[in-house]
């Protein structure tokens, strides 16, 4: 069950608030909608209730709000917009990716993709995917956790009316079983349709809180649709017999030959026609919007040849109504109540399936039209009946071509575990191409430039190896490693793959320990194989005169290992500080650019005392002896640091370590 009281977001400049003061309830075992206009508030509603936008208000989930539950992507699913993944990822990967971090089983991936058809698109590209199996796989997302609570905002937008009716029905088997559903929607005829119970918003104010069929019969309006080319005989003939029988009438004239009739039936406006001789080209049901929140859907063109467009009017039918043919109506294009009148497609194994609908929608006004094909109405075929019970709509609302089922429970949930963000994070960086590309390009890279800085020569040959030429603030290596660095944290916020657990990325110590671990082994193994590339082509092309080993190879082994990962750690904690990979990349390049120089200036001004015998003085600090020599690698160390490359990045890397935990800090405060 969901609570919300009082949501308000922060009001806008000169503009009033999106949400102000909005309260309403999402029961257990239903389907919720929340209805409004574009810009009413809908999406911002969603966001301060599941805490991704600042506001007012508080919001309970099975009675904790968001923030107290220890792992909230497991209670709620979410689908906000388009699914939140890398165009690169796979469908299988990406789900898997999430799966890591949810902390559920990796099979997972493979029965959620199974309940939605999606397993033949399993090795699919997010990127390629069309609308349609865009929905399908937001939902396997939302799905994966086996949440209680599913938070979807326009989850049939764009869809076709066959994909809609799996949707609405997949929600509907998991409301059955007892689960909560809120989803959001513009077309008021498509929450009267799909909900139990819909909750009307307009410019941002809470204007209605109603069962289904108390919306449909306040919130709408049935009325007949009449073509016909002599109107305006028409609506005088209908307005003088409702005044002669007292009876409350309305007769709108739309346009052309079009008439509205509400307060009648086609039965009556077929009669009076059929009395007074008057041509007929359409009489049919329909339900107009009323209030303005009231909202038509735009019309899609058709998917494919079998899945024909329902369209907005019906076509217009030729002839006079028949005596017995007046007084009956035909089968509704798109009705809540009652199923659909499509024409059998070309290929025989498609079937139609009639429409899923909410037990409310029972009672609700329903809406008729003519078929498609244009026929006479004296061919109309008659539908009479009450709707289908509950069990019998959830049977028939399946996808396509089966009826809905969901994914099986997660029996046994793992124990939180501290590697939970590691195998996310290795998940994530090997799902895609990137840091293979990177790699590569680098190495390449490394090994042209060692190749011509050899063949110019004047290069000591500690840089040779590194390829780094004196000319570039920092080696190709070095570059690389920043850059994979960066994309650790700015390809979360380009494509928000935990968008379901508290906010775009989850700004903890245990993802960014994790980050900063996988950044360190990728940033090493860079460093190696680049060295060991570089001596492989200077051998082959030279010769072994380039193949020495410095004496001094321990302390600059150290000095460039260390390079290597300062680079991509900065890169890690800028871009989670700046939250932009551009931003990360900025920062590992403002090092030597602009803070060693700064440095080198004040290490170059005048200095009274010097630090002359410093390792004999350590010694003599530390009482115990440093075994098998130890003394030396902490000299190294300090050589690294007071180099300085090492010691800008390691001012540069204590700042934004310290940025990022106080933003990660207010953020929990807040």
């Amino acid at each position: 069950m969901i609570q919300a009281y009082g949501l308000t977001s922060n009001p806008r400049k000169e503009l009033p608030p999106a949400v102000d003061d909005v309260s309403f309830d999402v029961r257990a075992g239903r389907v919720t909608a929340l209805l409004g206009a574009p810009g009413a508030g809908k999406t911002t509603a969603l966001k301060l209730m599941l805490e991704l936008q600042q506001g007012r208000g508080i919001t309970y989930f099975k009675g904790r709000p968001l923030h107290r539950i220890p792992h909230p992507g497991r209670e709620v699913g979410v689908l906000l917009g388009d699914v939140p993944g890398h165009p690169a990822r796979t469908v299988r990967s990406h789900l898997r990716m999430l799966c890591a971090a949810a902390g559920v089983p990796a099979r997972r991936a493979d029965e959620v993709l199974e309940v939605v058809g999606l397993v033949s698109l399993r090795d699919e590209r997010l990127g390629t995917l069309s609308r349609g199996m865009d929905r399908r796989l937001g939902l396997a997302c939302a799905l994966l956790s086996d949440p209680h609570t599913l938070v979807l905002d326009e989850p049939a937008g764009g869809l076709s009316p066959r994909e809609a009716r799996w949707l609405y029905g997949m929600l509907h088997a998991h409301a059955a079983q007892g689960g909560t559903v809120l989803l959001t929607t513009a077309d008021p005829k498509e929450a009267a349709r799909s909900a139990h119970r819909v909750v009307t918003l307009e410019r941002g104010r809470l204007v209605a809180d109603q069962e289904a069929e108390d919306f449909a019969r306040t919130r709408l309006r049935p009325r007949v649709a009449v073509r016909s080319p002599h109107v305006v005989r028409l609506a005088a003939l209908l307005t003088k017999e409702a005044r002669t029988a007292h009876r409350s009438l309305e007769v709108v004239h739309e346009g052309g030959n079009r008439l509205s009739v509400y307060g009648s039936s086609c039965a009556e406006v077929g009669e009076t026609a059929f009395r007074h001789g008057i041509l007929v080209h359409q009489l049919a049901d329909e339900i107009g919007d009323m209030g303005p929140g009231a909202v038509e859907s735009p019309v899609d063109g058709p998917e494919s040849a079998d899945e024909p467009q329902v369209p907005d009017e019906p076509h217009a039918s030729g002839g006079t109504l028949e005596p017995d043919a007046a007084a009956h109506c035909s089968t509704p294009a798109d009705v809540p109540g009652q199923g659909r009148a499509e024409p059998a497609p070309a290929d025989a194994s498609h079937e139609a399936h009639p429409e899923p609908q909410s037990p409310a929608a029972a009672d609700a006004p329903r809406e008729v039209g003519v078929p498609k094909a244009p026929v006479n109405a004296a061919q109309s075929r008659v539908t009479s009946g009450r709707a289908p019970t509950s069990a019998a709509r959830l049977a028939e609302a399946g996808a396509l071509d089966s009826p809905p089922s969901l994914p099986p429970p997660i029996s046994v949930r793992p124990a939180p575990s501290p590697l939970r963000p590691l195998r996310y994070e290795i998940r994530r960086a090997a799902g895609i191409g990137t840091g293979f590309v990177t790699g590569a390009v680098v190495l390449v890279l490394s090994a042209l430039a060692a190749v011509l800085l050899a063949r110019i020569g004047h290069t000591p040959q500690a840089r040779l190896l590194a390829a780094w030429p004196r000319e570039l603030p920092l080696p190709p290596a070095a570059l690389g490693a920043g850059l994979l660095g960066a994309l650790a944290f700015g390809d979360e916020f380009r494509h928000p793959a935990l968008a379901a657990d508290r906010g775009t990325v989850p700004r903890r110590l245990g993802l960014l320990a994790a980050k900063l671990l996988v950044a360190t082994v990728t940033a090493l193994l860079l460093a190696f194989l680049t060295v060991g590339c570089d001596a492989e082509v200077l051998y082959i092309v030279y010769g072994r005169e380039l193949m020495q080993v410095p004496m001094d190879w321990l302390s600059l082994s150290a000095s460039w290992l260390g390079l290597v990962v300062g680079c991509a750690w900065a890169g890690v904690l800028a871009a989670g500080v700046f939250r932009s990979t551009t931003a990360g990349l900025a920062a590992v390049i403002s090092v030597p650019v602009l803070v060693v120089p700064l440095v080198q200036k004040a290490l170059a001004g005048s200095s009274v005392r010097m630090a002359a015998g410093l390792p004999l003085r350590l010694r003599e600090v530390f009482l115990l002896q440093w075994p098998f020599g130890g003394e030396r690698y902490l000299w190294a160390v300090a050589r690294v640091v007071a180099q300085p490359v090492g010691g800008a990045l390691t001012l540069s890397l204590t700042a934004l370590l310290c940025a990022y935990l106080l933003t990660t800090l207010r953020s929990r405060v807040r």
